[in-house]
């Protein structure tokens, strides 16, 4: 059996853009929803976000659910697709 792709599909884009959207909206840097992720048990560094947010590295779930909570936001507010506000 092939490896599996590790490209970033449609709804890891749009996980991707919510999370820009949502840490812009808080006011916070990358850097800082970083240090929220990692003080709540899920090392994150700010490049991994970045990459992340760039859709050039996959959020799996534990990443989803993390950072979700770091910006107190549900794990599916993250997989909807994204509204600017």
């Amino acid at each position: 059996m092939p490896p599996r792709s590790l490209e970033v599909g449609p709804a890891g884009i749009r996980a991707a853009r919510t999370i820009e959207i949502l840490r812009t909206e808080r006011g916070l840097s990358q850097r800082q929803l970083a240090g929220r992720v990692t003080a709540l048990g899920h090392p994150m560094s700010n490049t991994m976000l970045s990459r992340i947010e760039r859709a050039q590295r996959r959020c799996d779930a534990d990443d989803l659910v993390a950072i979700a909570e770091a910006l107190l936001a549900s794990p599916l507010v993250l997989l909807q697709r994204p509204t600017a506000t």
